[in-house]
């Protein structure tokens, strides 16, 4: 072989070695460029346990963007409050029930040392339809607003019908109501599983003792045969709020359901309410109580999600529209839900915050009511 030939050989494999090299080169840019592209946007998956009634602030397409923004992507599964105890929570970064008292249970349980977040809150309304709540209004039982579609539940004279085991039929004003027949009661959910039903025993444990707030087994028995009469008149009870507010937007079911204010207020505020709002009265006990919606961070990544549902402003007001009351700004509830002060008691005026006893009592409290015991 010549010079020449062998001087062109050589440049030709040359120039195969130095395409390949830079191939490879673009091809190393590109990965490091994708990497760092996908940085910018890629989420840590946090998994958690939440109640029913917060479902849907998880699932709204803006939240999803708004924590995506922040570097999270929730996942998402739901438990009555109570429930969360017995679940496995391995894998998991938090466990969101809907009050303090599940959510200590939970600390202690997990034996987490990060203290629980307390984003938001709501109070316990009583949901009625409109016949049902002036039937209520006529008997001294509630009063209504001038719009007619709020008012407030007198707790005393409520519990006083209940304890005397009245029907709709003795209510005057009620005949022509077919729907309104039977022993009076209002829908709850099982005291044991779910905190919205404990904590209606608190409220009403509260107001039959004479508004002293249970401390212990005595206090809980003084009580138990009302709180047991509330319950048991119901039959078969959910577990989550969720499914009788849905029964009751529906139009089945019981004319008085007991749920979140939140429930009601993310219908108004999210359009999903026409159509079942004309017949809606919204029933404040005049002693309720207030449910601290209480995060129990069990790794870092669901203290962060604590954290910024506490803090972030966007989430805060999003909470807002679902119905929440971000805690320590009452301003930013009131100015969300400044066109429905028709339903809403925007300030909670004229309602008394009810003392929630200890875990310990509150459950013995759900155990004597469904009549299986219980010791505080």
């Amino acid at each position: 072989m010549g010079f020449r030939e062998h001087s062109a050989r050589v440049r030709r494999i040359l120039g195969i070695v130095l395409a390949v090299l830079l191939l490879g080169g673009v091809a190393a840019a590109l990965m490091v460029g994708g990497d760092k592209d996908d940085s910018g946007t890629a989420t840590k998956t946090v998994r958690g346990v939440i109640g029913s009634e917060k479902a849907e602030f998880f699932a709204d397409p803006e939240v999803v963007k708004a924590l995506a923004a922040r570097g999270l992507t929730v996942r998402t599964e739901t438990s009555g409050s109570w429930d969360m105890e017995e679940l496995p929570l391995k894998g998991y970064d938090f466990a969101f029930p809907s009050a303090k008292a599940p959510a200590d249970e939970l600390k202690a349980k997990t034996k987490v040392t990060a203290a629980p977040l307390r984003p938001f809150y709501s109070p316990l309304v009583v949901v009625a339809h409109s016949a049902a709540a002036k039937v209520l209004a006529d008997n001294d039982l509630a009063t209504l607003g001038a719009g007619g579609h709020t008012g407030t539940l007198r707790m005393g004279a409520y519990l006083a019908a209940a304890r005397d085991d009245r029907t709709w039929q003795q209510l005057k004003g009620s005949a022509g109501h077919a729907e309104l027949s039977g022993t009076l009661f209002v829908t709850s959910t099982d005291p044991v599983a779910s905190n919205s039903g404990a904590l209606y025993l608190a409220a009403a444990s509260y107001v039959a003792d004479g508004g002293r707030v249970a401390g212990d087994q005595a206090a809980v028995d003084r009580t138990a045969p009302l709180l047991r009469k509330l319950i048991q008149v119901q039959g078969a009870q959910q577990s989550s709020s969720d499914a009788p507010f849905r029964d009751f937007v529906s139009g089945v079911g019981n004319p008085l359901v007991l749920v979140y204010e939140s429930q009601v207020a993310s219908q108004l505020l999210t359009g999903q309410s026409s159509g079942w709002t004309g017949d809606l009265v919204v029933l404040y006990p005049d002693t309720t109580v207030s449910s601290d919606h209480t995060l129990v961070p069990l790794t870092e990544a669901g203290r962060t999600l604590g954290e910024l549902l506490s803090s972030d402003p966007e989430l805060r007001r999003l909470a807002v529209r679902h119905g929440f009351r971000p805690q320590g700004a009452a301003a930013e509830f009131t100015a969300a839900t400044a066109g429905q002060t028709g339903y809403l008691n925007q300030t909670l005026g004229g309602i008394r915050q009810a003392p929630v006893p200890t875990s310990k009592v509150l459950h013995s409290m759900a155990l004597k009511a469904r009549d299986q015991g219980g010791t505080a």
